[in-house]
Parts: C-alpha cells; sequence; structure tokens
C-alpha cells in the first residue's frame, strides 16, 4: 500500500509493523478511493466512495476491471481474518468468492457465490468483527446477524458487526430497524429518537399475545440491556424471541422495577409500554415521564422549593463549589438549605470543576478535588456519610476512560486523606458511570441520561449502581421568577440524599437505645440471626456492593425493607465515651459483619477474610497511601509513626478508623460468644468494656506482640488467599491507582520496615491506654 499509493495527495501511510489495525484499513481505504478516481484522498469511506464503489457493478469471479481493486479486495479479506487468495492473480477469482462468502456467513446475510456489493466492499475494509470476541455473546451475534440478515440492503443502513458486543453501531441498527417496522419511510430511518418515533412506538405497545418482527425487536433490545443488574428480581435475563412468553415477562417487570418505571405505589406495568421501549432504545427513556428528583444550578428559594414539592419533586441535587461560565454561582447560598429542607425536599450535593475537557482529568485534580469537596461540605454541615457526586461532564470516549478513572482514584485518595467522612458517586454518560464504578468502586452512580446521543450513552445499560438519571432539562414559570430545572429518575433504595445537615452526634447510651431497637425489630422480623441483621442493616448502603457480597454476603434486603417500613434509618455517628471523637456506625457494623461471619476459630492466627473488613482493609489502603507519598517518605516505618491511628492527622487510617476497628472486632467475639448485639454494645461504650479497647484487641488479635502483630501484616499485605487478595488489588486501586510497586515487589526490608511500623503504633495505643 505504501509502496504503491505513498505519492497520492491526502494519503496516510500505515505502520509496517506487521499487525492490522484502523491506520491500516484506512489505507486501504484511501489506496481505493485512489482507483476510483477521487482526489484527493480521505481516510473515510463515506457515501460518495459507496456510490462510486456502486458504478463499478457488482464485483463477480471473473471481474478483472481494475487488479489493484481486486487486489484491496484480498487485502481487506486478509486483515479481517480471511484468506483473500492469491495477490498475484488480476481477476477476482473464486479463492476470493469464498473468502467473501464465508464472511457473508459469519455476517448473517446470505451467500450468493461470493459477489462482492458495496456495502459488503465497505464492510471489508472496516474492523468490524463477525464471530464473537472477548466479551461477546453468541446471544447478541445471533442478533447481530438476523439485523443484517434483514435489514443489511435498506438505504439508512450499513452491514454491523456480528461480534457478540452491543456497541453504539448495534444501538442504531436496532433504532432503524425499529422505525421502519413503526411505518417510518426507508429514507428516514436514520437512527434518532424523534416525534415521528416516539408516535410510532406509543401505537405498537408489545405484552401477552404479542408476536412477529415487532416483537423480536422489543425482545432484542431486552437482551441488549440485560442482565437486570444489581437485581434481586428472579428472572435477571432474557431471550431473543418472535412472541412474547414467561420469561420475557419475568425480565421486563424486573427491568421496569430497576429502571424506576414504576406508578406512585412502587408497582410496574409488566407491559413493553412506551416508556419500557423507551427506556430501552435510549438513556434518557421517556423524558416526559413523572419522576420525583431534579437537580438545578438555580438557588432554591422558598417559593421554588413549594413549587416544585407541589409539582412532585422530593429530592434535588445542588452544587458545593463551582460559579457559573455566566459569572453567576451555581452553588448553595448561605441558608438555601434550611430552605430546601423545610419545602420537604431531601438534597444530593455535586461537585464540578470544569470537568469539561480531557485535560481536566488526572490524578492530582482529583485528589485536590477530593480534599476540596470535603472542606466544601463540611462548611455546608453535610452529615457524614453524605454521597458527593464528581461530575464528568463531557462525552468521554473509551479512549478517555483511563484518565477519567485516574481522576476518579485521585478523588478516593483526597476524600481519604481527609478521614473518610463523605463518599463519591459519579456523574456522567452510562459507560462513564459504568468503567468508574468498576474500576474504582464509586457509591453510586448520576447518570447524564438526558444527552442520549453521548457516545457513553449508546450502546451501554443503565449501570447498576445508578441513583439518579438525567432525563430532561427544562423551565419552570413560578409566577413571575423562572428558573431552570433538570428532571430526574430516582431509582428506591439507593441513595436517598440528606434531609438534613450538622446533624449532632449522639451520645453513647442514644446509640445503644437505638441498637436495641433495631434489635426489637430484627427479632420481630421472625427470620435469621437478629444480631447478624443489625450488622447487614448499618452496613447495607456503604458496604453492601458486590465487592462486600464476595467477602461477607448480601444483606438481608428483605429485613431491610421491613425495617425502614416501620421506621427505621441508620444513624451514621455517635461520641465514643472514652477518646471523645465520633465514631462511624456504618464503617463500625461492617467491620463487626466481616469478624462475625468470617473469622477462623483462632483468632490470633493467619490472617483471615474478617480482617479485610477491618484492619486489613485499612492496612491496604494506608499501603497505597504511604506508595503514592514514597517521593517525601521514603521509609514506611515513619509514615506508620507520623500519619496512622493519630488523632488530628488525616490519612486513610485514622485514629477513628483504628477505634471502629478494634471496637467491630471486640463486638463480633463478644456475640459469638453469646452476647446479643444490644448486650455487646451496651457494655462496651456504657459499661467496663470498651476502656481497654486497645489492650483487648492487641491481644486476642494480634497476640500481644509487636512480632506478631508485624507477621500478621506482612502476611495481610502477601497472601494470595482469595478474596483477601482480589480485595487487596481493589482497594489498591480504588485508593492508590496504578501501584509502582506493590507488596510483593517491595524488597523484604522496606515491606517489614512498614509492617513493624504499623505493629508498633497498635502496640503505642496499648500503652497509652
Amino acid at each position: 500500500m505504501n509502496a504503491t499509493y505513498g505519492g497520492v495527495s491526502g494519503y496516510v501511510k500505515c505502520p509496517e509493523t506487521g499487525n492490522t489495525g484502523w491506520a491500516t484499513m484506512y489505507s486501504l481505504i484511501m489506496g481505493l478511493q485512489h482507483e476510483l478516481g477521487v482526489s484527493p484522498v480521505v481516510a473515510n469511506f463515506g457515501d460518495g466512495t459507496l456510490s462510486k464503489v456502486a458504478a463499478l457493478g457488482s464485483i463477480a469471479i471473473g471481474w478483472e476491471k481494475n487488479r489493484n481493486i481486486v487486489k484491496i479486495i484480498r487485502h481487506g479479506l486478509f486483515c479481517k481474518g480471511y484468506w483473500g487468495g492469491d495477490t498475484n492473480v488480476a481477476a477476482f477469482d473464486s479463492a476470493a468468492a469464498a473468502s467473501v462468502d464465508q464472511m457473508k456467513s459469519n455476517m448473517g446475510i446470505s451467500q450468493d457465490g461470493g459477489v462482492v456489493q458495496p456495502k459488503v466492499l465497505k464492510a471489508i475494509l472496516n474492523m468490524d468483527a463477525y464471530v464473537v470476541v472477548a466479551g461477546g455473546t453468541d446471544k447478541v451475534r445471533t442478533i447481530q446477524q438476523w439485523l443484517n440478515q434483514r435489514y443489511w440492503q435498506k438505504s439508512t443502513f450499513s452491514i454491523g458487526p456480528a461480534d457478540g458486543i452491543f456497541s453504539r453501531d448495534v444501538q442504531q441498527a436496532l433504532m432503524k430497524a425499529v422505525q421502519i417496522e413503526i411505518g417510518i419511510p426507508e429514507s428516514q430511518a436514520t437512527g434518532n429518537f424523534g416525534s415521528g418515533t416516539q408516535a410510532g412506538l406509543k401505537a405498537n405497545p408489545q405484552g401477552p399475545g404479542s408476536s412477529g418482527v415487532l416483537m423480536q425487536l422489543f425482545s432484542a433490545a431486552c437482551v441488549f440491556n440485560e442482565p437486570v443488574a444489581a437485581s434481586v428480581e428472579e428472572h435477571q435475563r432474557t431471550h431473543f424471541t418472535s412472541s412474547w412468553d414467561a420469561d420475557i415477562d419475568g425480565w421486563v417487570r424486573g427491568f421496569q422495577k430497576f429502571s424506576a418505571l414504576t406508578d406512585g405505589n412502587g408497582n410496574v406495568s409488566g407491559v413493553g409500554d412506551y416508556a419500557t421501549w423507551a427506556q430501552l432504545l435510549v438513556s434518557m427513556g421517556d423524558p416526559n415521564r413523572k419522576v420525583n428528583a431534579s437537580d438545578t444550578a438555580y438557588s432554591i428559594t422558598p417559593s421554588r422549593g413549594a413549587r416544585m414539592y407541589a409539582d412532585g419533586y422530593r429530592y434535588v441535587g445542588r452544587y458545593i463549589n463551582e460559579a457559573s461560565s455566566g459569572g453567576g454561582s451555581k452553588m448553595l447560598e448561605e441558608g438555601e438549605l434550611a430552605d430546601i429542607f423545610a419545602a420537604g425536599l431531601r438534597v444530593f450535593p455535586i461537585f464540578q470543576d470544569n470537568a469539561r475537557d480531557y485535560e481536566d482529568f488526572n490524578w492530582s485534580n482529583g485528589y485536590e478535588h477530593g480534599r476540596w469537596a470535603h472542606d466544601q461540605a463540611v462548611h455546608f454541615g453535610f452529615n457524614r456519610g453524605t454521597i458527593i457526586y464528581f461530575a464528568v461532564d463531557y462525552d468521554a470516549t473509551v479512549a478517555d476512560m483511563p484518565k477519567v478513572v485516574e481522576y476518579f482514584q485521585g478523588v478516593a485518595s483526597g476524600l481519604a486523606s481527609r478521614g473518610k467522612r463523605y463518599v463519591y458517586g459519579v456523574y456522567g454518560s452510562r459507560n462513564v458511570c459504568a468503567q468508574v464504578t468498576k474500576e474504582t468502586y464509586a457509591a453510586f452512580s448520576f447518570v447524564s441520561g438526558m444527552s442520549w446521543g453521548f457516545s457513553g450513552n449508546l450502546g451501554f445499560p443503565l449501570p447498576g449502581n445508578w441513583s439518579f438519571n438525567q432525563i430532561k432539562e427544562f423551565q419552570v414559570t413560578n409566577g413571575s421568577d423562572i428558573f431552570w430545572l433538570d428532571a430526574d429518575a430516582h431509582r428506591a433504595k439507593s441513595d436517598e440524599g440528606q434531609g438534613s445537615v450538622n446533624q449532632p452526634t449522639s451520645p453513647a447510651d442514644e446509640f445503644v437505645t437505638y441498637i436495641s431497637g433495631l434489635y426489637d425489630l430484627a427479632k420481630a422480623y421472625g427470620s435469621g440471626n437478629p444480631d447478624q441483621l443489625v450488622m447487614e442493616y448499618l452496613r447495607h448502603q456503604l458496604y453492601g456492593d458486590w465487592q462486600w457480597r464476595i467477602l461477607i454476603g448480601d444483606p438481608d434486603w428483605d429485613f431491610i425493607d421491613y425495617a425502614e417500613q416501620r421506621g427505621a434509618s441508620i444513624k451514621h455517628e455517635f461520641n465514643d465515651p472514652f477518646s471523645g471523637i465520633s465514631l462511624g456506625t456504618e464503617h463500625l457494623m461492617a467491620t463487626c459483619n466481616a469478624h462475625f461471619v468470617r473469622a477462623q476459630p483462632s483468632d490470633s492466627g493467619a490472617v483471615n477474610v474478617g480482617d479485610v473488613g477491618g484492619w486489613g482493609g485499612d492496612l491496604f489502603t494506608f499501603y497505597g497511601e504511604w506508595r503514592r507519598d514514597s517521593a517525601s517518605y521514603s521509609s514506611g516505618y515513619t509514615y506508620c509513626k507520623e500519619k496512622l491511628g493519630k488523632i488530628g492527622v488525616n490519612s486513610t487510617f485514622s485514629f477513628s478508623d483504628l477505634v471502629e476497628d478494634a471496637d467491630g472486632y471486640l463486638l463480633a467475639r463478644k456475640v459469638r460468644a453469646g452476647a446479643t448485639i444490644v448486650e455487646a454494645v451496651r457494655d462496651h461504650y456504657t459499661g467496663a468494656g470498651g476502656a481497654k479497647r486497645f489492650q483487648n484487641y492487641y491481644a486476642a488479635r494480634f497476640g500481644g506482640t509487636v512480632s506478631q502483630t508485624t507477621a500478621l501484616a506482612r502476611e495481610m499485605l502477601l497472601t494470595d488467599e482469595e478474596p483477601i487478595a482480589g480485595g487487596r488489588t481493589a482497594l489498591f486501586k480504588k485508593y492508590a491507582g496504578a501501584l509502582s510497586i506493590g507488596p510483593g515487589a517491595l524488597p523484604a526490608d522496606k515491606l517489614n520496615e512498614f509492617c513493624q511500623g504499623f505493629a508498633e503504633v497498635l502496640a503505642g495505643h496499648v500503652q497509652v491506654e
């Protein structure tokens, strides 16, 4: 290619590496254009190139009008993984035709003796795969092949991939197919979700008794949106079918519940109505459906709050930092939160500093933003455990994702360095939310669904941890006042925002009373271990994701429903009577739950899975923090001595973390010995149990010696046992990003120094006590 076309105007040479890829395909396209008389050539197989290929007529066995075009076809087939025949043969021959037929079979279109139609040639010269690739499924590939077979000759269609992956191109093909089948003229089937498409979907609901092509397309959309992520519904996956059946019925009900397509009482329709069609096809779904959440850059005055409440809104997202480009402020005003709460609304905070361009995303920015967001949240009085959504406010592509992920790793570290008081969520496209959650374990996702044309919203299902989905921007006229509001869908049992701020930290005796009330509910529930149910309830919001499910199992969600229907809510913190500091109940009970469920018979023996829920998990994050700061702190021993378990020193292993680790372990130990969780908590915080917490913890879990503690810390950092090793990797990724040197690669003496530092800090607390 380079030797033949290197001097052609516009031609860009491909790298001569021996590997195929888009650069090679572009060279083949540009070579073809030159043979067709196009000048200058461009790296795009557009409508102009397609029309010129059509003017050649179909290329079949014996065709020899242009030797180089035949050679380009052979090269393209070879780059796609097919044998294109001997390039020294000038005419299109049976070897090339057989390869074309094999490719057509893989595409799902009819074999016809290897004829190369214009759209087939376009498909030869791209990087689409027609066999299942890594991450793909045969089920999706079957649908892709069916779409190709039925629609490839329609004027607005191209031959799509058959690789088993739901993607933007597949989503667009599905949308065009739906448009054609609901009666939109072929020339107008563009894949846009316009008024004609919406009217056609409203006129064609699917349900019991439905069959035919539209039913096939509906079921295809269901398959593309499976599984019903984070759902406890029985039917999480479904199948491609031409008739409504029990499997589709069950899946649709689960999908509707997961997508918050419910009436005011939480009921679903159970049929493929317009709202369901729309939710399957575009990221905002039906933008005019009734929702109860919102977000805005406008201050919420008492009048606006009253109007929003009257219109059915119960949640509002507000910015805690950013000034608007017009010079005004998007940020919460002083006293505004009181007006929001007085109106009956709950608030979820959003942090955004630019975040509209690829260059805004890196670890350093994320770290500073995490610390800044913490300080702003404290300024406004947000309670411990509040979810703060950090924005990715542009169409971040797959290629951008490493930097976006790096930014959120910085956010996690920044928040952790301030004591892990607040939890981060992610705002962005479906793919941004999914990837940030996958790589950094964001608690919840706030999806920018109304940007339905974003590449990150096309070909991606709703992320499993979504809490809010932004579906429509509109103007509210409130008498003489006009303000803009974004309507957001809200998923029940996700982030409930905050209904108050500056929540006073309750004394320990109130915490005991609170635990006693939960325990009574757990006993009345009549199923399961009431002690464990109390632990699960308190940890379920912040420590109930997939990592914790692997570690210690799912909370009993039915009990959580039962308790909340009877007025239960999470008490986030209380005052420790022995140290005077505020303790976080969710981390405390997650640690207690982990040790209760997964402790080994001999507590002071080898490390165990329960440790990951307590001191082991905190040690992982602290190790990552040290490696991040290693340019300033070469010695891990010094780093531990200066930053681990210190009052007033911000780190990922703060003094409160150490207390919660110790108390969670000791509480679990008491319950395992026969005390109820109420008795254990009462004895620990209002009796004498907590007065010697570090002494008891050090002796029972670590054998009471620095050497044993050092050995356990080293084992925790080096063991290959699962799920400990997997949890270690996840926490390193979340708080430290890509570690330059993991524990296994660190020189033994440096790792020993770090572990010795941890052991001596813990022993020092025992001595002080």
